[in-house]
């Protein structure tokens, strides 16, 4: 089955190339070219993955995504942006993005990723795997949730693939270069800065039981302690 897209760009000729590029590749595009007509889009659709400009009228990207996040824990989202800053990427990427992409970019990079995220999120939906104990908290790799005192706290594409790299390496440490190449591809400064998130993210969670710990091994990486 053709994957369905939601592409939030308000600039129409880049909007009409990406929409163009994707079909081409035997991917459904909805293109809408403001945050509202977007959100619209996304209420009424059968979607499988978003990619949102940070910068649209009516409803930026980031208010977008997270309304997004609201309704939906799982679908991926790629943010197209022209802002460059560290500030912008991490909050981004905190707020539920999977993927910041700065602009002007390759159309062969963007779907080397929106392919890599898309494999990863429903890449196995069939196979379900059983869920792991962490503590008291368990953790359903096949729904990318977390259970917290009763409470499901999801996850995203990403925040799950770390989260099984340090349970693999269980009171181990998992090297930071590894995990960047394996799950970002490189291991350049602005993907560091996106697992640094993630790893924030995931400890925050993790908080309510202080016995499961991930914890920084200077210079090396990180270690899931229990």
């Amino acid at each position: 089955m053709n994957k369905k897209i939601l592409l939030a760009e308000d600039d129409m000729n880049l909007g009409k190339v990406l929409t163009t590029y994707l079909e081409a590749k035997g991917y459904s595009v909805k293109h809408a070219t403001n945050g509202e007509s977007a959100y619209e889009l996304f209420c009424t659709s059968d979607l499988d993955i978003c990619i949102v400009d940070v910068m649209m009228p009516l409803k930026d990207g980031f208010t977008l995504a997270k309304e997004i996040r609201k309704m939906d824990k799982q679908i991926p989202i790629i943010f197209l942006t022209a802002k460059s800053l560290p500030q912008d990427m991490v909050y981004g990427l905190s707020i539920g993005g999977d993927d910041y992409i700065t602009k002007p970019f390759s159309m062969e990079v963007l779907l080397a990723r929106l392919e890599a995220l898309l494999r990863r999120t429903y890449g196995n939906e069939e196979e379900e795997i059983k869920p792991i104990q962490l503590g008291s908290i368990i953790f359903n790799v096949s729904h990318q949730s977390l259970l917290v005192n009763g409470e499901e706290k999801k996850l995203t594409t990403r925040e799950t693939e770390l989260l099984m790299m340090l349970i693999n390496k269980k009171n181990d440490v998992l090297d930071r270069g590894y995990a960047l190449k394996k799950i970002w591809g490189d291991d350049s400064y602005y993907n560091a800065r996106s697992m640094d998130v993630y790893i924030t993210k995931l400890r925050k969670l993790f908080a309510p039981d202080p016995k499961v710990q991930i914890i920084n091994v200077h210079g090396i990486g990180f270690k899931l302690v229990m």
